[in-house]
This record gives C-alpha cells, structure tokens and sequence, in this order.
C-alpha cells in the first residue's frame, strides 16, 4: 500500500501517515527503508520538489507495531510540535489486543521504567529508582473476545516500549509481544497494538486536529477494520 493511500491528514506544515507494522519509522541497521524515507519521497514526486526534502519526525512507534506517526513539513512545525509534545498538550490514544482481562478494568499505571539498550528491552519498576525514568498511562477495558481483551490505552509519557512494558507487568500481555512474555506469535510478525488516534492543536492555525487511523493487519482479521472504540 502506498504513502499516498495511508495518508490520515496533511496539511502546509503536518503529514500524518497510518504506518503499517512491519515498517521501521526511522534507519538502523537493518537497511530497510524506513517510513519518514519514504515520506519524504511521496512530498518531492508529489509537489515536484528539487534537493533534499524536509520531513521531521514527531514521535516514534516500534517496528511491530502499526497506526498514527505524525511528521511536520517545515522546521517551524517540528520545532513547535516538538513543544506540544514536551508539554504533553497532545493526546494518544492506542488500541491493545491482551491475552488476559486486567483485573481492574480501567485505572492509571505510574511506573519506573529503565532501557537495557544491550537487550532492547524495557524493565518495570512499580517504585522510584536510581536511574529508572517515571513513565504514566492509563487504560479502559473496551471488549471481551473470544480468547482475549480489547484495552484502549491513554499515553500520558512516551518511554521506551513503554505500553508494551507497563502492560505486561500489570499482567496483561499484549497479543504477539514474544519480548513481553507473550504465549505466541502473530502470523504477521506484528504486535496487537495499534496508534489509534492522536488529537492537538495545531501549531500554526492552533485549530484543534484529531485523527484516526484504521485498523490493519493482524487487528483488523480480528477487530473489523473498521472498528471504533466510542
């Protein structure tokens, strides 16, 4: 599927593009391409422009997982998207396939969380540490499916694997997450987590934006892909 089909709002200043799981947002080592590349490449063919292209990214989401990833067009943007985000004046809202129903079925998690970059993985501390950041979400139960539990997840912090991390040490394993304890993979390689929505005001008109991503993949064989939450 093309840029061009997964575009979710674009605007002067913004591009917000539903990624795919499997797609990598940013380089590594790898060599595949990733995601603000092949952003920058739909801008110069479609506006027909020369020399390097801008595109900054606004906030990351991990490879397996799939949705919303918001780019700005112009360094102003990303400068003032950059602002919002660090004041938290945004709102993103995830949807979770969990192999089991927490046993509260809608509360804030405030955790410690501290990145073993050797391992790429994130370790949960339910107190404060030396060294370990603070990391807040909150989440609702949404559906009971046959063998697991729609969650809608409210981001508060952007850490490192942070829902998929907090939520298996609450005892709620996202679906496909082997990393995070997961009982099996999906078919697709994915994760069950989605970027579903992301709200805020924009950074040069100030008028409120919200945006919605569909479903995908492995959640959309499962949830509809035209699902909706509310």
């Amino acid at each position: 599927m093309s840029i061009a089909d997964r575009i979710l709002y674009e605007d002067n200043h913004l591009i917000i593009v539903n990624k795919l799981a499997g797609e990598i947002v940013q380089g590594d080592k790898t060599g595949d391409v990733p995601l603000v590349d092949a952003v920058k490449n739909y801008l110069k063919v479609t506006y027909n422009k020369p020399g390097n292209v801008f595109c900054g990214l606004v906030h990351r989401i991990d490879r397996p997982v799939s949705g919303a990833v918001i780019f700005a067009k112009t360094s102003k943007a990303l400068v003032r998207m950059n602002e919002i985000v660090k004041q938290r004046e945004i709102s993103k809202t995830y949807l979770a396939i969990v192999e089991k129903a927490p046993e509260i079925p809608e509360q804030r998690l405030t955790d410690w969380l501290f990145r073993n970059e050797k391992l790429n993985k994130t370790f949960v501390s339910h107190m404060e540490k030396v060294g370990y950041v603070k990391a807040e979400l909150s989440y609702r139960m949404v559906r009971t499916l046959t063998n697991y539990t729609l969650l809608e997840v409210e981001l508060y912090t952007g850490r490192h694997h942070q829902i998929r991390a907090q939520l298996s040490a609450n005892g709620t394993v996202i679906k496909g997450d082997l990393k995070y304890g997961a009982r099996r993979s999906n078919s697709d390689g994915s994760i069950s987590l989605h970027s579903y929505k992301v709200a805020f005001d924009h950074p040069v008109s100030h008028k409120s934006v919200s945006v919605t991503a569909p479903l995908s993949g492995e959640m959309a064989k499962i949830l509809g892909d035209d699902f909706q939450t509310l």
